[in-house]
Formats: structure tokens, C-alpha cells, sequence
């Protein structure tokens, strides 16, 4: 080559013969291309091989394919003229494209002719075999059936070879899968390869053996050559195999390699349609069981199409951009590098099209104006949809990664702002200690952004996951099956309440379908369809499953404040978690406020404690130890665990004991497990009662290992799986031996309670039979009775009143002691409810609607014990403001209501209640002086009521005097701190509290539902109704259980402590004297005032401390035995009917204790019209 010639030298010229020095290539992509014009071929002349074909004088515009030439060297001898060979490798491409399609078409056309050919022949030989004998025909068949068995034969086997290579290159099988994913890595690996070339010359001369590239490339091409053959073998249709996109790459890529190794040389040319295997990203990404999701799927699709098609495309202007036209002799390259070109068909399809880059060949230019209507179009289409893809990708769609020493709970259900910030204000409250738990939310709604800003808050202990629990994916996202439990949300206001409860049990069977070892924790809405959670086989409450019944604890609370006004206050504040409040002035608030503080623990008993009676250790506890113990848990090897309340002094302690305290923190609750006798019998501040190093505390720490910080009981183990904890009580009870009237009550042709002995049972009515019409009701007189008023029609949820009548027909009471139930509202909605109804005592029904003043005057309103307003149409609204219209409406209509002054002496119908072990025969024994005559009511507002809410802030209309806030929580309002309104909103906190300790739910539904236990509900659950049962020993032993009531300090053996007397003094000789446990308050609110018109609301003080000053008016909340002997005659036992809500009235539940004497002075007539309105009851 000619130094320095026209033609663009760049190279230096070399000796004779061409054995000069080498050629360099350089680095400029344009000195692929030189040409020799007329200068330079005749200043080459002494070069021995380009001079030959150039001596005579040539000029530029006359190009010559041949005059082409490329670097040439001395260690790559792959042409002594240098020429461009590119035709080459084009045609290997072409030509077996094209031969083979040539081949296939060519066999079909010949297979077609051979078919009808032999189609003609075989129609042929059966005429011929039909006009032939028989003979004949035997001679000619064995000839063609042994050619058949040879066809037969060999299509047998081309089908063996041909499911052979079907398998292999399907993903059907592990062989196959692992080949799939193997030849698209190859494929990638060509890629990269030709992105390495890309940098060099589009044709130089290449030594195989030395270029390590090539090396590669060519074993790549074997293997892809390899699978093409399986591929053609495996093909139904030849055809269309030859003309699919693979195969076509295949034809383009793989023989051009072959003729590279036959001529030395390396041709770029169309290797850049190896990224059109790209496509299958996402067919090897499913393949491997990464893709499951549609969207990741359409997501991958997109961008392998988009990104496929760009870089193909790019590699095309490669190609023409720097080799040139042919028809230009190639002279009208430019220099491109591959990620030029890249960059110019992005610009090109986003429109945007600097020109800073373009294309020159004419090749080029063709090739970009079809590029850009397809290119734009895909652009235009693609990168939207794959940007809403990305965008719609769930924010909350990773996994949990479990902390070690930590643990976690999963909750689910209705995740709502108002639900989940409830449930968190409670369980990460700061009372509960350490709570070493992270909480994981999983909902498949993405949080909107206040919820969003709520987790945020609390991001230490709080992570939110998209998904659904009924997907086990998801379920395996949140680590189901490490979690300490699962707790389920209800959502209380939906419309449809079985709708909701279906939900909920189909998220149980998800869960326990998935694991079934995982504790649940569930809201139920209906008590009915808690049944079903009996069907799950892995449902087992004894191993912590629960089910929270809204609708049975909310109208449990509710029954439980007819028997004592203000219990439901009472326990709603005592598993709901609230800090102190400090206030100052001498208000009702500021004593309300320190009962609110106080909540329902667990804890062990010290050893210090064995041998003792109950009510000497809950008098220890409570002088001493400033601690108040209610309860007990029994539970023995061959007998199920129960909770016993206030047990009585027949009952000893033994190693193991766990109790259950009202207290304002878990760690003053730690001193009845710390208590030594010998260490801290003579301290008397409680705070120094600490861990002591005493044998028998160590003894007792050894035996009990899993109660060294029970706190409250806190998921680690606790009761359920330490056999060694179960507390071993002796019970040396004399009454549990049938006594006389027990004896009698054992008729075995009469059924006077339930097949459990836990409730009152009659045979059932008919609805009919109890419906009175107004002028039945008004001549009835009925005094001392629970009249409900509700609300609901024949399309209304049902309320599920069994749950209320319930706990007011328990067993504990005597029959004379169960207060009537009338019921007014609409007849068709509560003949829904009587097949639930039909069988408890003492029911009646008023038809009309708590609206009517007539109806509420026809059931003496005023002389009830207590007004229950409840709606069954709260859910139906979608304006929550007005959700509680029907029961304010109610409420406020009964309190603007004045009665007559001439009826109040029917009140006087009840006596009180003389505690058992009391002489009542004897008045110089008796230590009570004279009996409480009640005034009657003459306005509403002092008839004792209680009003459901679905609303908190609705809280606000019920008494129109109060200042309380609309924004003021709930338990701060007045008619909640007073017992008128309750809200199922305070039952949210159960959640957590079951969790926390799973004897808390326990001991609430034996407070407030009578005696419900999970057998009763599984016998429910067959029958739907309560089955009576004949009086055993065992059934009537059952009588023997708690109650809760109210005791009046104006009057009786605790008047002396009633004026200006210590609560604790009262605590001690009730709980000594009459084994009563005291453990409340119901206080006049303008008790602390010296006024003479005091305001007649009451309100609720839980566990007031040793030295708390009572008032004459005060009601002690207690816990009283079962009387056995109240039975007997019914003047020994009577309630007092009268309103709470007056400074000298109580509510029937309120007990006094008049003396004999003064009972036998009464006159004749009033023991006569006695005895007349206690046979009307009798028969209603």
C-alpha cells in the first residue's frame, strides 16, 4: 500500500513481494475502507500484489468492487490482496435459509404427490380385492401386512425420537429446564461477545487459534447448532419452524462463525440479532418460578420487547453506518460506535431528535424512516403501560424478615385508621412494660395516608405488608409460621354482620389451613356464628384460640349493669389500658380518673401464701401489698382449669397459685409473687417489697421456672404449657353437699334449669303467650323489672338478645330474685329473636315502639330497675352521626317524661338482702336497725338507663347538662363515667389484653355472661337453644359461684362506716364477716359538695385505696357468696327496687340488710298486696 497516497493513507508502505512491515490497524473504523485511486497505484508500484491489479491509471469515480481491500498482516495471511469478503458470509446465511426452505417445500410438495398417488392406488387395489375370491385375497393380504408392520415400525420410531427431543427442549422436565435456561445464557453470552467486537473493525482478519473471542463464539454456535437439530426434530410443523424468529436468528448467526474459522477473517455483519432472545426473559424467568404475579409478567414482556427491538436496531445501524452503501462502493461510511447508535434511536424514538447523530448511508436513512412509524409507535405504547406498571407495583409488597429474640404478630381483618390506632394506643401502651413484639399488618388495600403517617410513627414496632391472609403466598411473606399469633379484626359498623363474621372464619380456616399450630385471636360480631369456628379441626381454645364476641360481651356489660349500675364502666376500664390523669381540684373527675388507671393482671402467688384461706390472703394482699385480688385459677391434672371469683374462706392456697389483681402497673402485681413472710412482715411501704434471697422464694423459682418475670403473663409459655404451674386447691366446702332445699329442688320430673346448671330453664313458650297488649301491661303493675327497648323490623341484623337475658336468668340467683324482662319494640323483629328466647322464665313482650310514651307508661317505666335502649338499624346509615339517632331519641324522650307521686308506694314491693351467715331470726343478734323506704320518681331523669352507642362523639347528646368536649375520649364523658352509655368501640381492647394473657378474656365472660362455657357453646351449637336438664348433685353444685352487686352504706351493718368511715375498714369486715369482696365504688356526683340539691348521677370508682373517706350514699360494688338458704322463704331475701340515680334510692341490686324485727311490725296489707303481685309474676 502506497505511503502517504490520495486515497487516505493511514498505512506505511512495505518492501517488494509484500513482505514489508506490517500493517497496523488503526483505530479510526474509516482505514477499513481505503481505495487506490490514480496517485496512489502508481506510487505503489514496487508493492507486488496491490500494484498488479492497479497499474493503470483508475480514478475515484470509477469504484471497483475488487479494489476494496482491509488491513492485511503478515500473522493473518487471510488475503494477499486485502479484499472484502462480507459476500461471503452473507451467503452462508442466505443459502441456508434459503436451501432448507427450499428442502422443506420441495418434501411437502413430493409427500403430497406420493400421498395422492398411493391414495389412488389403495382405492385401486380394493376394487380389485372386492372382485377377487376369497382365496385370492388370503394370498395378497400377508404381503401388505407385513408392510404395514413396517411402516407402523418405523413411524413408531421417528415418534420415539421426536417425544425424545420434545422433552428435551420443553421446561417440562429438569433436563429440559436446565437446557432452556442454558442456551438463553449463551445466547446472552453472544451478545456480549458482539458488544466486545463492536469495538473493532467491521471486517478485519482474524487468527482463530489465537483470538480467544472467537474461540468462545464458535463453541456457543456448536451448542446453539446442537439445539437447532432438536428443535427441528421435535417440530410438528417444519415450516413454520424454519420461519420463526429463533430459527431466523440461528440462520444469520450461527454459519457465519464456520466461514470465520474456514478464511480467517471475522465479519460483524448480523451477530446483533442475537438480542432478540431477549424476548424469552420472561418465559426463562417463569421457568425458573420467579414470575408468578400477572403483572410482573406483562412487566418483563414489555421491557425484553422494547429493549430487544432497540438494541436489534441499533445494531443494524451499525452494520450500514459503518461499512457504507454497496452501490457507492462503500465510500459513504461513517464512523459509529455500537452505543452511538443506540443513543440515536432512543433520541429517534422519543421524537426528540437532536441531530448531533444521524444516519448517512442510504441504507440507513431507508431503515429509520420505517423505524420511526414502528419505533415511535412502540415507544409511544410501551413506556406508558411499563411506567403504570411500575408505578402500580404494590409499595408494601416485600416479606418480614424475623428478628432474632424478637418476636411478631401478624393482624388482618379491617385495617382501618380508626382500628389500628385504637389497637395500637392499647397494646404499646407504656404500662405494659417492654413489649418485645413487632406487629405486622397485612391488608390487601394499600394504606391511605394518614394510616401511612401512622405506621410511620410507630416504624420501630409496626411494618405493613400488601397482601391477602387467604393467599398462602402472602401468608409465607409475613412469616405466618413463626408468628406468636394472629390476631383478626371485625369491622363493628359494617351492614351486614354475618357477612363480616363469614369473612373473619374464612380468614381462620386460610390461616389454619396454612399452619395449623398458630394461635388465633378473632373479633365475631353474632354469638351464633362463633359455631363455626367449632368446625375448624384445628380450632382448639384450650391451646389459645379465642374468639371475641362483640355482640355477647357488649350485651353481657350491659345485663351486668341491670344487676349493678355502672359495672360496665367498671370492667370496661379495667382491661383497657389508661394512664393516670392527675387533677388537682377536689372534682368527680379526680376519683374517677385514679380508678381509670387501674387494670386486670396475673401473677403467681408467693409460697408465703400456701395454706392460707382466700379471703386471708386477698386481705393480705389489699392491706399489705396495696393489691386487690378477685380471683383465682384452679386447674389440676385430671380436670379442666377454671377461674373461681372470690371463692370463699373454705378454699386454701396451695404451691402455684395464679391470681388475678386490679392494679394501676404490672410491677406492683410482682409483689405477690416477691412477698416473703420473714423478710417483709414488718414493712410497711409496699414499694420495698423486692426479690428477696430467701430458700423457699428460690425453692419456688426452681419448681416454677416460667414465673420468674411473668409480668402479665406476657406469651412465653405461661399456664397452657407448664404442666408443673397448675394450682392444687382443697376444697372443704359443706355446702357443696346437697343441703335440704337443694335436696328438694332434685325432682326428676321437673327441669328447672339447663342440662349445665348454669342457667334458669323453662320449657318453651310460645310467643303468644307472652305478649301483653297495653292494658295487659298497665294491670299487670310491674315493678322492679328490666324493660328493653329496641329497635329493628323484619330486614334489621339480628342483636343476639340471649346474650342479654342470659346473665339475668342465671342459676346463682334464686327463682324470686330474677328480675322481669318485658321487651317493647316491634313484634316482627322479636318473633326472629324468640326461638333463642323461648325457653328462659320471666319474659314478655310489648308490641309498639320506645318512641311511645303510652307503651312506656303501659310497662311502668318509672318503677324499673333499669331501661336498656338498643337499635338494630345502627349499621344501615351511612352518615355516622346519625347511626345513633333511634336510641338518643329514645333516651332523651324517657328523661323529659313526669309521672304521678300517687303510685310510688309499689315500690316498696322488695326488701333488702341480709348477707349469708347472718342470724335473720334473732333481732337482738342482728346488728342492722330499721328499713329504707324509697320515694318514687316523678321525672325521667332519675330512672336508671343505659344507652348503646355505635358513635363515640354521639356520647355528647345524651345529657344535655354535661360540658364535656365533642372531641373528649369516651371513657373521659360523663354518661360513661356515670354507667348510662356504652360503646363497643371499649371492647377493641380486648385484643390486646387476650393476647397478653389469655386468662383475661376468661375471667371476663365469667363476670358478665352468667356462666358461658365453651361447652355450653358447643352444645349451643348443635341445638341453637339451651336444653333443660334434671337437678343433680353435680348441676346444682354449679349454683355455688359469684355475683356481682351493690351494697348500700345509708342503712344496715356498714351504716357506722358510711359516715366518714375508711374503705378499707369496710373491705376488711365485709370480706371477714360475709366473705363479700368489695372492690368499687358508685358515688354521687356532687357527693364532695355541701349543697343541699345535689345532682342525682352517680359514677363509677374502681378500687379506691385503703384510707378513701366514704359517704353515707355511697354503693360498694362487691362480689357475694351464693346463698344456699335464701331459697328457702322469700322474705328472707328480697331486692330493693329503686333508682340509683337519687341520693336515697338504689338501684334493686343495691342490698340492705333490715332487721327482723321491724319486717314482722310490717302491716298485714302490705304482706297481702306482697304476696298478690308476686302471683301475677309468677305467671307471667
Amino acid at each position: 500500500m502506497a505511503n502517504g497516497g490520495g486515497g487516505g493513507g493511514g498505512s506505511s508502505g512495505g518492501g517488494g513481494g509484500g513482505g514489508g512491515s506490517s500493517l497496523r490497524m488503526s483505530s479510526n473504523i474509516h482505514a477499513n475502507h481505503l481505495s487506490l485511486d490514480a496517485s496512489s497505484s502508481s506510487s505503489s508500484s514496487s508493492s507486488s500484489s496491490s500494484s498488479s491489479s492497479s497499474s493503470s491509471s483508475s480514478s475515484v469515480h470509477e469504484p471497483k468492487m475488487d479494489a476494496l481491500i482491509i488491513p492485511v498482516t503478515m500473522e493473518v495471511p487471510c488475503d494477499s490482496r486485502g479484499q472484502r469478503m462480507w459476500w461471503a458470509f452473507l451467503a452462508s446465511s442466505m443459502v441456508t435459509f434459503f436451501g432448507g426452505l427450499f428442502i422443506i417445500l420441495l418434501w411437502r410438495t413430493l409427500k403430497y404427490l406420493w400421498t395422492v398417488c398411493c391414495h389412488c392406488g389403495g382405492k385401486t387395489k380394493e376394487a380389485q380385492k372386492i372382485n377377487n375370491g376369497s382365496s385370492q385375497a388370503d394370498g395378497t393380504l400377508k404381503p401388505v401386512d407385513e408392510k404395514e408392520e413396517a411402516v407402523a415400525a418405523e413411524v413408531g420410531w421417528m415418534t420415539s425420537v421426536k417425544d425424545w427431543a420434545g422433552v428435551m427442549i420443553s421446561a417440562q422436565t429438569l433436563t429440559g429446564r436446565v437446557l432452556v435456561v442454558l442456551v438463553f445464557a449463551l445466547s446472552i453470552g453472544a451478545l456480549v461477545i458482539y458488544f466486545i467486537d463492536s469495538s473493532n473493525p467491521i471486517e478485519s482478519c482474524q487468527n482463530f487459534y489465537k483470538d480467544f473471542t472467537l474461540q468462545i463464539d464458535m463453541a456457543f454456535n456448536v451448542f446453539f447448532l446442537l439445539y437447532f437439530g432438536l428443535r427441528f426434530i421435535a417440530a410438528n410443523d417444519k415450516l413454520w419452524f424454519w420461519l420463526e424468529v429463533n430459527s431466523v436468528v440461528d440462520f444469520f448467526t450461527v454459519p457465519p462463525v464456520f466461514v470465520s474459522v474456514y478464511l480467517n477473517r471475522s465479519w460483524l455483519g448480523l451477530r446483533f440479532l442475537r438480542a432478540l432472545r431477549l424476548i424469552q426473559f420472561s418465559e426463562i424467568l417463569q421457568f425458573l418460578n420467579i414470575l408468578k404475579t400477572s403483572n410482573s409478567i406483562k412487566l418483563v414482556n414489555l421491557l425484553s420487547i422494547f429493549i430487544s427491538t432497540w438494541l436489534t436496531a441499533a445494531g443494524f445501524i451499525h452494520l450500514v453506518e459503518n461499512s457504507g452503501d454497496p452501490w457507492e462502493n462503500f465510500q459513504n461510511n461513517q464512523a459509529l460506535t455500537y452505543w452511538e447508535c443506540v443513543y440515536l434511536l432512543m433520541v429517534t424514538m422519543s421524537t426528540v431528535g437532536y441531530g448531533d447523530v444521524y444516519a448517512k448511508t442510504t441504507l440507513g436513512r431507508l431503515f429509520m424512516v420505517f423505524f420511526i412509524l414502528g419505533g415511535l409507535a412502540m415507544f409511544a405504547s410501551y413506556v406508558p403501560e411499563i411506567i403504570e406498571l411500575i408505578g402500580n407495583r404494590k409499595k408494601y409488597g416485600g416479606s418480614y424478615s424475623a428478628v432474632s429474640g424478637r418476636k411478631h404478630i401478624v393482624v388482618c381483618g379491617h385495617i382501618t385508621l380508626e382500628s389500628v390506632s385504637n389497637f395500637l394506643k392499647d397494646f404499646l401502651h407504656k404500662d405494659r412494660d417492654d413489649v418485645n413484639v413487632e406487629i405486622v399488618f397485612l391488608h390487601n388495600i394499600s394504606p391511605n395516608l394518614e394510616l401511612e403517617a401512622l405506621f410511620k410513627r410507630h416504624f420501630t414496632q409496626v411494618e405493613f405488608y400488601q397482601g391477602s391472609v387467604l393467599n398462602p403466598h402472602d401468608l409465607a411473606r409475613v412469616k405466618i409460621e413463626s408468628a406468636d399469633a394472629c390476631l383478626i379484626l371485625a369491622n363493628k359498623y359494617c351492614a351486614d354482620p354475618d357477612a363480616e363474621d363469614a369473612s373473619n372464619i374464612m380468614r381462620v380456616i386460610s390461616i389454619k389451613n396454612y399452619h395449623p399450630k398458630i394461635r388465633i385471636i378473632t373479633q365475631m360480631l353474632q354469638y351464633h356464628n362463633k359455631a363455626h369456628l367449632l368446625n375448624i379441626p384445628s380450632w382448639n381454645w384450650k391451646e389459645g384460640d379465642d374468639a371475641i364476641c362483640l355482640a355477647e360481651l357488649k350485651l353481657g356489660f350491659i345485663a351486668q349493669s341491670c344487676l349493678a349500675q355502672g359495672l360496665s364502666t367498671m370492667l370496661a376500664n379495667l382491661f383497657s389500658m389508661r394512664s393516670f390523669i392527675k387533677i388537682e381540684e377536689d372534682t368527680w373527675q379526680k376519683y374517677y380518673l385514679e380508678g381509670v388507671s387501674n387494670e386486670m393482671y396475673t401473677e403467681y402467688l408467693s409460697s408465703a401464701f400456701v395454706g392460707l384461706s382466700f379471703p386471708t390472703v386477698c386481705e393480705l394482699c389489699f392491706v399489705k401489698l396495696k393489691l386487690l385480688m378477685i380471683a383465682i385459677e384452679y386447674k389440676s391434672a385430671n380436670r379442666e382449669s377454671r377461674i373461681l371469683i372470690n371463692p370463699g374462706n373454705h378454699l386454701k392456697i396451695q404451691e402455684g397459685t395464679l391470681g388475678f389483681f386490679i392494679a394501676s402497673d404490672a410491677k406492683e402485681v410482682k409483689r405477690a409473687f416477691f412477698y416473703c413472710k420473714a423478710c417483709h412482715d414488718d414493712i410497711t411501704d409496699p414499694k420495698r417489697i423486692k426479690k428477696c434471697g430467701c430458700k423457699r422464694l428460690i425453692y419456688f423459682e426452681d419448681e416454677q421456672p416460667s414465673t420468674l418475670s411473668p409480668k402479665k403473663k406476657q406469651r412465653n409459655g405461661g399456664m397452657r404449657n407448664s404442666p408443673n404451674s397448675s394450682p392444687k386447691l382443697m376444697r372443704h366446702d359443706p355446702l357443696l353437699i346437697p343441703g335440704n332445699d337443694q335436696i328438694d329442688n332434685m325432682d326428676s320430673n321437673v327441669k328447672k334449669y339447663d342440662s349445665t346448671g348454669m342457667f334458669h330453664w323453662c320449657a318453651a313458650k310460645e310467643i303468644e303467650k307472652v305478649i301483653l297488649t297495653r292494658s295487659e301491661a298497665a294491670m299487670t303493675v310491674l315493678s322492679g323489672h328490666v324493660v328493653v327497648c329496641i329497635f329493628g323490623d323484619v330486614s334489621s341484623a339480628l342483636i343476639g338478645l340471649r346474650n342479654l337475658v342470659m346473665p339475668l336468668r342465671a342459676s346463682n340467683f334464686h327463682y324470686h330474685e330474677l328480675k322481669h324482662i318485658v321487651f317493647v319494640g316491634s313484634i316482627e323483629y322479636l318473633k326472629r329473636e324468640w326461638e333463642t328466647l323461648h325457653n328462659f322464665p320471666k319474659v314478655s313482650i310489648l308490641p309498639g315502639t320506645p318512641l311511645s310514651r303510652a307503651d312506656l307508661r303501659a310497662v311502668n317505666i318509672n318503677l324499673c330497675d333499669m331501661c336498656v335502649i338498643l337499635s338494630a338499624n345502627q349499621n344501615n346509615i351511612d352518615d355516622t352521626s346519625l347511626q345513633d339517632k333511634e336510641c338518643i331519641l329514645a333516651s332523651l324522650n324517657i328523661k323529659s317524661m313526669q309521672f304521678d307521686d300517687s303510685i310510688g308506694v309499689l315500690q316498696a314491693n322488695s326488701q333488702g338482702f341480709t348477707p349469708p351467715g347472718m342470724d335473720r331470726s334473732s333481732p337482738d343478734n342482728s346488728p342492722v336497725h330499721g328499713m329504707l323506704r324509697q320515694p318514687s320518681i316523678t321525672t325521667g331523669v332519675n330512672i336508671p338507663i343505659i344507652t348503646e352507642l355505635v358513635n363515640d362523639t354521639n356520647v355528647q347528646f345524651l345529657d344535655q347538662d354535661d360540658d364535656d368536649d365533642p372531641d373528649t375520649e369516651l371513657y373521659l364523658t360523663q354518661p360513661f363515667a356515670c354507667g348510662t352509655a356504652f360503646a363497643v368501640s371499649v371492647l377493641d381492647s380486648l385484643m390486646s389484653a387476650t393476647y397478653f394473657n389469655d386468662n383475661i378474656l376468661t375471667l371476663i365472660r365469667t363476670l358478665v355472661t352468667g356462666g358461658a362455657t365453651p361447652e355450653l357453646e358447643a352444645l349451643i351449637a348443635e341445638e341453637n337453644a339451651l336444653r333443660g336438664g334434671y337437678s343433680t348433685p353435680q348441676t346444682l353444685a354449679n349454683r355455688d359461684r359469684c355475683r356481682v352487686a351493690q351494697l348500700a352504706l345509708l342503712d344496715g351493718p356498714f351504716a357506722d362506716l358510711g359516715d366518714g368511715g375508711c374503705y378499707g375498714d369496710l373491705f376488711c369486715k365485709a370480706l371477714k364477716t360475709y366473705n363479700m369482696l368489695c372492690f368499687g365504688i358508685y358515688r354521687l356526683r356532687d357527693a364532695h359538695l355541701s349543697t343541699p340539691s345535689q345532682c342525682t348521677k352517680r359514677y363509677v370508682i374502681t378500687n379506691p385505696p385503703y384510707e378513701f373517706e366514704l359517704v353515707p350514699t355511697d354503693l360498694i360494688f362487691c362480689l357475694m357468696q351464693f346463698d344456699h338458704n335464701a331459697g328457702q322463704s322469700r322474705a328472707s331475701l328480697s331486692h330493693s327496687s329503686h333508682s340509683s340515680q337519687s341520693s336515697s334510692k338504689k338501684s334493686s341490686s343495691v342490698h340492705s340488710i333490715p332487721s327482723t324485727a321491724n319486717r314482722q311490725n310490717r302491716p298485714k296489707s302490705r304482706e297481702s298486696r306482697d304476696k298478690q303481685k308476686y302471683v301475677q309474676e309468677e305467671r307471667l
